[in-house]
């Protein structure tokens, strides 16, 4: 059987000469006087990409470069914080931002035709800083990186807008690997054409019930399970007793700090720990994938 394997206003002084009253002037020094704008906060733009990352914007640091140009994240989506309590900025990654993590993820699928956890992606929230938040700034960004690998997820520098990048046949999406161990434990999966001898490959994600950080990592058994299940809708076989005899299961779910903030994404991967495989195993059927 097998097994598995994560401002300023300006104070200008108005100096008198005297206090003979100027010809024409009516004594009163200020009604004529255009009214002052209030100022107006920063707020970030939307559709550019941004040469760093950071998770609080800053208007005296921030830059935008062209999409066409060498950037480590774009910026798909500025929205409005509604539903966060009066007081300090809530950290980025704190659960009171889970809604605003929401928005992110629908507004990342609709930009890439897809589920970014489904590809070399990772996604960010940026927030105002604290003055800023203090005198009003109530805005949020949320920034799309391409990564290195579904192990490394640090963003990469690239080029070209992430906009469509899901549609069709991306060389981000996750698609076969061959599972690097060291001993029992997985080290890295390295990617490789499914057409080369492979292990394992993705079959999609999943979206985990609302629990704990700490619950959840006690439940791995129902991830394996919830993952066999995606498994055996992919290749076509039965879910049932003999699916562990064709296939385990690999899961990499979010990070602590993107669970904390709303994420409740797992990736979860085929896994054949006994026989090579040479193709993919889309809907192969039992022939394809036999119990053994």
């Amino acid at each position: 059987m097998r097994r598995w394997l994560a401002l300023a206003l300006v104070g200008a002084a108005v100096l008198l000469a005297g206090c003979q009253r100027s010809h024409g002037a009516d004594g009163d020094l200020v009604d004529d006087w255009p009214a002052m704008r209030a100022p107006k906060l920063f707020v970030p733009a939307t559709d550019t990409c941004l040469p760093r990352i950071t998770p609080v914007v800053q208007a005296s640091t921030y830059e935008t470069v062209p999409c066409s140009r060498s950037h480590l994240a774009e910026a798909i989506h500025v929205g409005t914080v509604d539903d966060v309590p009066a007081g300090p900025r809530p950290e980025p990654g704190s659960p009171a931002l889970r809604g605003v993590r929401a928005e992110c993820d629908q507004r990342a699928r609709e930009v890439l035709g897809g589920d970014w956890h489904s590809a070399r992606l990772t996604l960010n929230i940026a927030l105002p800083s604290t003055p800023a938040w203090a005198g009003g700034a109530r805005w949020f960004r949320c920034d799309l990186s391409e990564t290195d690998s579904i192990d490394n997820t640090r963003p990469v520098n690239r080029v070209g807008s992430l906009r469509g990048a899901m549609i069709g046949d991306s060389p981000l999406i996750h698609r076969c690997f061959d599972p690097k161990l060291i001993g029992d434990n997985l080290n890295y999966m390295a990617p490789v054409l499914c057409t080369e001898p492979h292990r394992a490959e993705f079959v999609g994600v999943y979206t985990e019930r609302d629990m704990s950080w700490a619950a959840f990592t006690a439940a791995q058994d129902q991830v394996h399970r919830r993952c066999m299940a995606l498994i055996a809708a992919f290749a076509a076989v039965p879910d049932n007793g003999d699916l562990a005899y064709r296939a385990g299961s690999i899961f990499y779910p979010p990070s602590r700090r993107e669970w904390e903030e709303g994420d409740r994404g797992v990736r979860c991967f085929l896994w054949s720990d006994d026989r090579p495989l040479t193709r993919s195993m889309r809907g192969v059927g039992p022939q394809g994938l036999p119990a053994i």
